[in-house]
């Protein structure tokens, strides 16, 4: 009989899951080792350090570049209503999940939630692929912006570059366990309100001298391209704040779990309104519509720093010391998926017959995304494809939906309303972000090349 863990004790699985009809699944992957990935453990300060790496990530220094298609007032909206909408939607999240362990059926994935709420169906073929292909693309898209940022002028090719962080993220990998993740997560924190201030004090000196460009906030392009433009901003905004990891990373606190979930949450967008904002306002105030797709690229003119050589140098340092930690930490899933096949429940986390399959299962999984990065370095297109078809429908419709299927708000309520417009406003959203996302891909489609040195 499988078991897993919940702070030191071993609980029997009778405990813990429902029916055998409605959590086949479930059980299935718990008996298969799904605990070595996910323990219940953490407190709530260490869900805030989970929540913070997977959402205040690098990708905050693209917002700029969103403000560049919707102007100030656009720009400030939506990253306003983008913080609103997740903040409330995780929540919800977070009462489901709960609601659903007290009646003894724990999920550990987004996959289980649809799987017992929407049907097993949806579950398996819906659900359980797009949060895969949202979680290993920022994988992937880690390895990518490591090169992005760093940029070497030498002799070293892109693919070589992106093999060498790989290596990193290779010896990373092995963490164990989400929880094991905690320290790291911690530091991860820190950097990202390192870079982010980093990034902020860079662009209101550059935009208070003579050395950045003439300030310009007009709308460029035709009619069409700034149409299509708003919307691949909005995914751009979106992904930002995406994380296709709220199931698992509440899973990783120790019981009782109510209120923990909220105070993790509280931490981590307090950590998002300091970063998102300031880094949004001040780079979109420096640079206008000369915005670069991440706001370092405007550091750098021609090769010549802006900035003093050693301040350009420390802030990319910080932005790839945690790209690493959020690579690691969306790799979990993936881990948890493989080690449900590979382990052992029976046998002990570092027992040899655990470590050796989970040692060439991850290390398989970062060299295969370390590949697919090579070899697509145009990856920016494919993710806002990813973002819009993946972030859009995970994190702004799916929470909602799952809320009022299980606790059936009257429709005479405010926020059976609310949540009904969320999902059809966010519906439209992904839908017509999507087509300006693959519109884009097809546009840059000329200059596609496996293995190109971009």
């Amino acid at each position: 009989m499988g078991t897993y863990i919940v702070e030191t004790q071993v609980v029997p699985e009778e405990n813990t899951i429902g029916t055998q009809e409605s959590n086949h699944e479930t059980k299935e992957e718990l008996d298969d080792g799904a605990l070595f990935v996910l323990q219940s453990k953490g407190s709530w300060v260490h869900c805030g350090y989970h929540l913070t790496t997977s959402i205040v990530a690098p990708a905050l220094l693209s917002v700029p570049y969103a403000f560049k298609f919707l102007g100030w007032a656009g720009g400030i909206i939506c990253l306003i209503a983008g913080a609103m909408v997740t903040f409330y939607s995780y929540n919800l999240l977070s009462l489901v999940l709960e609601h659903h362990a007290q009646l003894g059926r724990r999920h550990l994935r987004f996959r289980d939630m649809a799987h017992d709420i929407l049907g097993p169906r949806w579950g398996r073929y819906v659900v359980g692929p797009v949060q895969f292909a949202v979680c290993y693309s920022a994988v992937v898209g880690a390895c990518l912006a490591i090169y992005l940022l760093f940029n070497p002028n030498g002799t070293m090719k892109l693919y070589e570059f992106i093999i060498i962080f790989g290596g990193l993220m290779l010896i990373l990998a092995q963490m164990p366990s989400f929880h094991s993740l905690r320290h790291i997560n911690l530091i991860s924190l820190l950097l990202c309100l390192g870079y982010s201030a980093a990034a902020t004090v860079g662009s209101i000196y550059i935009g208070h001298t003579s050395k950045g460009p003439e300030k310009d906030y007009s709308l460029v392009g035709t009619s069409e391209d700034r149409l299509f433009g708003v919307f691949n901003a909005i995914a751009i905004i979106a992904t930002t704040f995406g994380n296709g990891i709220i199931p698992e990373i509440q899973a990783t606190l120790a019981p009782p779990v109510k209120g923990k979930m909220f105070k993790g949450l509280s931490v981590c967008y307090s950590v998002v309104s300091m970063t998102f904002f300031s880094v949004a306002v001040s780079g979109y105030w420096a640079f206008g519509n000369q915005a670069e797709g991440q706001i370092l690229s405007n550091f750098v003119v021609n090769g010549n720093p802006l900035l003093p050589k050693w301040f350009v140098f420390m802030t990319n340092a910080f932005v790839i010391l945690q790209i690493s930690a959020v690579g690691v930490i969306y790799l979990q899933p993936t881990n948890e998926v493989l080690e449900g096949v590979l382990a052992d429940p029976k046998s002990g986390q570092f027992s040899l017959r655990n470590v050796i399959p989970r040692v060439i299962s991850r290390s398989l999984s970062v060299a295969i995304a370390t590949t697919i990065s090579a070899m697509l370095p145009f990856f920016g297109d494919i993710n806002a494809v990813i973002g819009a078809f993946g972030f859009l429908p995970l994190d702004f419709v799916l929470p909602v939906i799952l809320f009022n299927l299980t606790f059936k708000p009257s429709k005479r309520t405010f926020i059976f309303w609310l949540n009904l417009s969320i999902v059809v406003v966010f519906s439209i959203l992904g839908v017509i972000g999507s087509v300006a996302a693959v519109r884009q891909i097809i546009l840059d489609a000329k200059s596609y090349k496996l293995f190109a040195n971009v």
